[in-house]
């Protein structure tokens, strides 16, 4: 797929007057169509691209040995080769975290089965301490039943 630009934009791009360009799109030398009145230049056209600007420096292409563009290629080599070393960071990084959820998911709910034990041993306990209770009023009634009466007449024998 082929990308245009209008020859006002591209003549921007490049750094040119628009008339140069026009004289360059006349002689045949820049890809070129015309839609609706207005000129559109093919975007991959960069012969014409400045080789320096005031700004500083542009990369000049040379089309014939390819040596700018092996340099792109390596350039869009080493960008892919760093975007899948952090795709598979990102992806380390996700299982590490699912993993430790994992991990808490897990402890949590050991924790919810030891606090579900620890509540009916409670349960159990209280249960156990207020039967003691009860079996403890019932031994000091029948103490008092059965010693009650022997306890005062000792108690009143010694005096």
């Amino acid at each position: 797929m082929k990308t245009w630009l209008s020859i006002r934009a591209y003549a921007k791009l490049v750094g040119k007057d628009f008339d140069e360009v026009l004289a360059l799109v006349d002689s045949g030398e820049i890809v070129s169509k015309e839609e609706d009145g207005e000129i559109f230049i093919e975007a991959d056209s960069q012969r014409h691209l400045p080789s320096a600007s005031a700004g500083g420096e542009v990369l000049k292409v040379d089309l014939e040995t390819g040596d700018g563009i092996q340099f792109v290629e390596k350039t869009i080599g080493t960008i892919l080769t760093m975007h899948e070393k952090v795709v598979d960071a990102k992806d380390e990084t996700l299982q590490a975290l699912k993993n430790e959820n994992q991990f808490l998911k897990d402890a949590l709910m050991s924790m919810q089965e030891l606090y579900d034990e620890d509540r009916k041993t409670i349960e159990t306990l209280s249960n156990e301490l207020n039967a003691t209770r009860e079996e403890l009023e019932f031994m000091k009634r029948k103490y008092k039943l059965m010693w009650g009466k022997v306890v005062e007449k000792h108690a009143g024998a010694e005096k």
